[in-house]
């Protein structure tokens, strides 16, 4: 119910993922909003219910607020039916905070890890590149990117295929003399790992496939995200303005209109639909608040294979395997304003 075209695009995604995929779907908000919504579809023979939740979390609520006092939002209501074995995941195009504070606060993290991350996947000139975190924490230390870059790499390896994943740690040069206090102290960490760790990388090395999993902080991360759609919005613009401007360059649209296309497919965000929230006992996938319907299906369908491979599990397993039990402080404490974003 949150997301800026609340429950239209959300509920057109689902009926899409649905009918595709045969996933089955439950939409959790305001009854009457989704079902006068949902009748605008057609839904016969699709496995889709609906759920009550009375409250609805804006994109400006801080996210201890939304945990602590909209106990019956759709994202807390959501997370609670995972909880109990009525969902299996939830995918939510709502506020980002929120949705990870309440993953956080239902869920509990898996064992070890002190802050859960977001990751997301972006194209490569080989394949995928997965970054993480891209929003969740702004300010981390060294064993919070250690522990992003172990959930990475299980990430890439279970929901990508690659073996032995190669990751790296994003920072302003190669060189080891280059970096921050906070990325020096991790590459001396991750040195040390059992991880297929490859040393420093820069920005441009995001999308050469040098490496499977990129590294940072949520600050960093979140820049590279959106600086990284931007670009190709960008791009896609200047080509059409370009091809529009001259009839000669119209003609070569024509004859390039199917590469263009397949390129156009390759960088929208929509195909890789959302971003796992990684570290949290159960399945999450946080949307952009503008998804079209085309990335809310492809969100579900993530979230959807994401549980089919056991993704989770093999996540629990890998950290508990390196980490034991040396999660941070009380599991059940939302995080405190400023920890998300």
């Amino acid at each position: 119910m949150g997301g800026d075209h609340a429950p239209s695009h959300e509920i057109a995604g689902a009926v899409m993922a649905a009918r595709r995929w045969q996933i089955p779907i439950v939409l959790v908000g305001q009854v009457d909003q989704i079902e006068h919504e949902l009748s605008c579809h057609q839904v016969d023979g699709l496995d889709i219910s609906v759920r009550q939740a009375s409250e609805v979390v804006g994109m400006h609520d801080s996210a201890s607020d939304a945990v602590r006092k909209k106990k019956d939002s759709s994202i807390r209501v959501a997370f609670n039916m995972v909880k109990a074995g009525e969902a299996q995941a939830v995918v939510s195009t709502g506020n980002s905070g929120a949705t990870m504070a309440s993953g956080m606060f239902v869920l509990k993290r898996i064992p070890g890890i002190e802050r859960p991350a977001i990751a997301t996947i972006v194209p490569n000139l080989k394949d995928q590149t997965v970054i993480l975190d891209v929003g969740g924490n702004v300010d981390c230390k060294a064993s919070h990117l250690v522990q992003f870059a172990f959930m990475g790499s299980v990430y890439a390896c279970q929901a990508l295929g690659k073996d032995q994943p190669r990751v790296a740690l994003l920072s302003n040069g190669e060189e080891l003399s280059k970096g921050n206090d906070l990325t020096r102290e991790t590459h001396r960490l991750l040195e040390h790992s059992a991880l297929n760790y490859t040393g420093y990388v820069e920005g441009r090395d995001i999308y050469n496939g040098s490496v499977d999993v990129v590294v940072c902080d949520g600050f960093v991360g979140n820049v590279v995200l959106k600086v990284s759609e931007g670009l190709a919005d960008a791009l896609g613009r200047m080509l059409r303005a370009e091809f529009e401007d001259k009839f000669m360059a119209r003609i070569g649209y024509l004859l390039a209109k199917p590469a263009l296309n397949a390129f156009r497919k390759k960088v929208d965000y929509a195909e890789y639909g959302g971003a796992p929230l990684l570290g949290i006992k159960g399945t999450g996938m946080i949307c952009h608040g503008s998804s079209s319907p085309r990335a809310i299906m492809n969100a579900i369908r993530m979230a959807y294979d994401s549980e089919a491979r056991q993704v989770t599990e093999q996540l629990v397993k890998n950290i508990s395997e390196v980490f034991g039990d040396s999660a941070a402080d009380d599991q059940s404490r939302p995080p405190v304003e400023g920890e998300t974003s």
